[in-house]
This record gives C-alpha cells, sequence and structure tokens, in this order.
C-alpha cells in the first residue's frame, strides 16, 4: 500500500446527518411517504406511529432519520385518518368521569344492533329524523307530549284503544268520514 492510499484510509468516513423536525408529505404509499425535509430534500419514511394513521398529502409530520433511514414518529398538523381496529370484544370505559363523544362534522354509530342502557336519558336536537321498519314503544307509566303542532299521517288503519279517552279543543273539533260509527 502506497503512503498516499494509507492516508486516504485513515480518513474519517463521512457520518450520516441526523434529522428530527417536520416532514410535508408529497406522496403517500402504504407503509412510508415521501416528505419533504431540510427546505426541500425529500426522503422516504416509513410510518412508525403506536397508532394507525393513514396520512395524507401536505400534512406535516414529525419525522427522524439518520443517513437515508427515516421514519414517522408524530403528527403535527394531518388531515388523514386515525384507525382503531381491535379484534374481539372491546370494553372502552371512564373511571371516576365522563366519557365524551365528539367532533365538529358528526358522530355515526354503525352497527347489526345498538343498546344503551342508562338510568336516565337526555336527547338535544335541533331536529329528530327517524326512519323505521316499526317501532314498539313500552311507557311503564305516563307518556306526554308537548307540542306546537302535530300532524299524524297513517296510510292504513289506525285503531286507538283506552279504558278513557277525551278529546279537549278551545276552538273547532272536525270529524270526517265517509262512515262515523258511535256507540
Amino acid at each position: 500500500m502506497t503512503t498516499s492510499a494509507a492516508k486516504i484510509h485513515e480518513l474519517p468516513l463521512p457520518r450520516p446527518e441526523d434529522y428530527l423536525g417536520p416532514g410535508y408529505v408529497i406522496a403517500v404509499e402504504p407503509h412510508e411517504v415521501t416528505v419533504e425535509i431540510r427546505g426541500g430534500e425529500r426522503a422516504r419514511a416509513q410510518m412508525a406511529l403506536s397508532i394507525p394513521y393513514a396520512p395524507a398529502i401536505g400534512d406535516v409530520l414529525l419525522v427522524i432519520g439518520k443517513g437515508d433511514e427515516h421514519y414517522v414518529i408524530g403528527v403535527l398538523h394531518g388531515s388523514g385518518k386515525t384507525s382503531l381496529s381491535f379484534e374481539g370484544a372491546v370494553d372502552l370505559r371512564a373511571t371516576g368521569g365522563p366519557l365524551t363523544l365528539s367532533s365538529d362534522q358528526g358522530v355515526a354509530i354503525h352497527g347489526p344492533e345498538v343498546e344503551v342502557q342508562t338510568g336516565k336519558l337526555h336527547v338535544f336536537a335541533g331536529a329528530v329524523v327517524e326512519t323505521l321498519g316499526s317501532l314498539l314503544q313500552r311507557v311503564r307509566e305516563a307518556l306526554n307530549i308537548h307540542a306546537g303542532k302535530m300532524h299524524t299521517v297513517v296510510d292504513d288503519t289506525s285503531f286507538l284503544t283506552a279504558k278513557n279517552a277525551s278529546i279537549v279543543t278551545e276552538e273547532t273539533t272536525s270529524i270526517n268520514g265517509n262512515e262515523i260509527h258511535l256507540g
């Protein structure tokens, strides 16, 4: 080995530059993203988050890297989707405080069957729309309805059975039918 060749081998190898900072998502693949870091440098980064997140183009992710190896370890500003999926039964519980589910765009519950058990149920809404195949209500004590107006349309037969019944109006009461049977 010549003296000049020995000196080349003694030179320290360039150290890969470490990186920790924002990565601007410019492309998305199933398990990695392409991000812009350091003012324009592009890097491929593997998703390494503790919960599943599907990034979107334009997201700002927290990227850590050494040399050519980069990993996404956080979401700084995201518009992608986070999905939590579990196998088997799942119990979501708050102990010692309330459990609140909220969204600025809506909350949806999907399932072949939904059951609600509570001591008291309060529903506050600007409007309620129900579309049902059939509805069965059993009220043990009293059913009270207070409405500004009430309009009921029954396409087939309407039947009311009661021990006592009264219709009280302050003004006009109309009964209109082809036949009216009393008694």
